[in-house]
């Protein structure tokens, strides 16, 4: 059977799925039409029910929670893994109402949190995710937030951190911080669903005991070619957490999302 599935190509996400969907692990008769995309595209995507599979941004989830379901496997969820709101110039927080801020997406985890922990920050301006360091480079805003890869470089390029949301999140709720989830369309019946979470967690644990296997489709689609940057997201990005979101994970999911049943959840 051919499902539609949606990932971004971020290296945390080709990590994962580069084992089935090259077929390195037994996928029980899976087959995958894949699309891959930015994160907000990919949020989009599924506000309008389009795959059967997708990565999707956990703040986005209850727009779509009539259609979709998170898997336990696959989840970016962890500790110092946050967005980080950086500018060029010293910018200080309660600065931030009169503020420029280049964000990656209105449906994004990391403008919920950024609305969350500095709601004055009102001056949000869209941007791909990989071209926000150079909008603010440019002076075209005056802060952004940064997410995959941008958080390993923007230093490097002459940014400075305002506010690391993740940090945030973590002091004020003493748990891992949900980013991105792969979700199951509910057109699905519950035994095609559970065969793919079964394959997917093959496919995290195929990925986790042969690093290398995976190294040429993460590097074909990664932002920055930099193997030390690649690594580094890989690990931050991908724990425990990516193979089974377990019961502090699921905490995680509803405390950030307010979720008030377990009906999220495959």
């Amino acid at each position: 059977m051919k499902l539609k599935l949606s990932i971004s190509t971020c290296p945390n996400d080709t990590f994962m799925f580069d084992a089935m969907l090259h077929r390195r692990i037994d996928t029980e008769g899976l087959d995958f039409d894949l699309t891959m995309a930015d994160i907000e595209q990919l949020n989009a995507a599924a506000l309008a029910g389009e795959p059967d599979i997708t990565k999707l941004s956990y703040a986005s989830f209850p727009l779509v929670a009539d259609r979709y379901r998170i898997l336990g496997s696959g989840s970016a969820l962890g500790r110092g893994n946050g967005p980080l709101l950086v500018s060029r110039h010293k910018l200080y927080p309660d600065e931030l109402r009169d503020a420029r801020i280049a964000i990656p997406g209105e449906h994004t985890t990391a403008n919920r949190l950024l609305s969350l922990f500095f709601p004055e920050a009102s001056d949000k301006r869209v941007y791909l995710f990989s071209d926000i360091a150079d909008a603010v480079l440019s002076d075209e805003c005056d802060a952004g937030v940064l997410i995959h890869e941008g958080r390993f470089t923007y230093r490097g390029k002459g940014l400075r951190l305002v506010a690391d949301l993740g940090e945030e999140w973590e002091k004020r709720t003493s748990l891992p911080l949900p980013l991105g989830a792969i979700v199951v369309s509910r057109r699905l019946d519950e035994q095609l669903a559970r065969t793919v979470e079964r394959v997917l967690r093959r496919s995290v644990e195929y990925a986790f005991a042969h690093p290398e296997a995976s190294a040429g489709f993460v590097r074909s689609h990664a932002q920055e070619l930099s193997e030390e940057v690649t690594k580094s997201h890989i690990e931050l990005f991908v724990n425990r957490h990516s193979a089974d979101l377990g019961e502090e994970g699921r905490r995680a999911v509803v405390r950030l999302l307010e979720l008030e049943n377990e009906e999220a959840f495959l």
